[in-house]
């Protein structure tokens, strides 16, 4: 991180392009509201969305920015997560040539998205309790890694990623660390946000689908640099996030008491499940959680997986996953939804 340059990162084709200049852009600095539009070829009866949206979603950043103690310009929305973690491949890692360092087990779209972008996806195995191993990170960097990805609290395990762990990798690393917070609000751990100033390598991503409860919408959040958000905004698509999406968004966002009412209880229903679990004579293990989900250990996780189906209750299996051998991972559902899942646990 000491000799951390974001131009020795980003690619070349990234560097000298020209970004696309919608309509809206040109005329961000006037009072739209006075102005007649006959640019966008848009349908000019007036229904709500018949005009395109705002390219940079200047409301949703600026109510964001304020819960989150940052500026506006160190974020950028996608089109959910997968599009802001797309974005980060396609300005940073040439394909054929550079890569990327994931951590299994962990979420499957690190993967995916190196393989649709041509870019090699080096996996370092957590360790035996779910933590990276640091070193064998650090030494399978080369001077092609160009994006290291940390979920924490990490999906399917749980559990979150030491700081020490977290801090070395930042330090010791000069390219880009980007840490996924899509369960941080299940979690009595601070946001990585509070560092945001302190490492220029750093990345945030974080959503709206999970605490948020607007998973329907599709509004995934990037917080970074300035340097880094100018860079990703020069190839995201012009209008990525629809009219429709960025109106919910403040709808629910202007509501903080009711989010944090559901997530309390998505969090005494956790305690709750925990509870019963351990009496759950299949169960061998339980492991430990900061997210809305729980994964256990079972005698026969496919067996149990097509027992709760056949009672209408749908789980994730995750026994093919590395160091997952006979998981499930039990998502938190609302008090009714955890006693039909506990009732059936129980009488499998």
């Amino acid at each position: 991180m000491k000799n951390f340059n974001i131009q020795n990162i980003t690619r070349d084709n990234v560097k000298s392009l020209k970004p696309y200049s919608s309509a809206r852009d040109e005329f961000k600095d006037f009072d739209v509201a006075q102005m007649i539009f006959l640019d966008a070829n848009e349908n000019p009866y007036q229904n709500g969305v018949n005009r395109y949206p705002d390219p940079q979603q200047i409301s949703v950043k600026e109510v964001l920015a304020k819960m989150k103690n940052v500026n506006p310009n160190q974020i950028l929305l996608g089109n959910g997560s997968d599009e802001v973690l797309d974005l980060l491949f396609r300005a940073f890692c040439e394909p054929k040539v550079d890569n990327v360092i994931s951590l299994p087990p962990t979420y499957g779209m690190y993967g995916v998205l190196a393989n649709i972008n041509n870019v090699e996806n080096k996996e370092i195995v957590l360790s035996n309790d779910f933590q990276p191993q640091v070193e064998q990170i650090l030494d399978a960097v080369t001077s092609n890694t160009k994006i290291i990805f940390l979920c924490s609290p990490n999906n399917p395990t749980g559990n979150s990623f030491s700081t020490e762990s977290v801090i070395t990798i930042l330090e010791k690393f000069n390219g880009l660390v980007v840490i996924d917070e899509a369960y941080i609000d299940f979690s009595d751990k601070a946001s990585w946000l509070e560092k945001l100033e302190q490492y220029p390598n750093l990345i945030i991503t974080q959503t709206l689908s999970k605490a948020y409860g607007l998973a329907g919408i599709r509004l995934g959040i990037c917080y970074a640099s300035t340097e880094v958000i100018a860079v990703i905004n020069k190839i995201k698509p012009p209008y990525n996030v629809n009219e429709l999406t960025q109106q919910r968004a403040l709808e629910r966002l202007s509501d903080p008491v009711k989010i944090q009412n559901e997530i309390d209880s998505i969090i005494a229903q956790r305690t709750v499940l925990l509870q019963v679990l351990g009496t759950v004579s299949f169960v061998e293990k339980i492991y430990a959680t900061e997210a809305n989900f729980i994964l256990i250990k079972v005698d026969n996780a496919n067996q149990r997986y097509a027992e709760l189906i056949a009672k209408g209750i749908v789980i994730r299996n995750r026994t093919t996953q590395a160091l997952c051998e006979n998981t499930l991972r039990l998502t938190i559902g609302t008090e009714e939804e955890n006693n039909k899942l506990m009732e059936a646990l129980t009488t499998i």
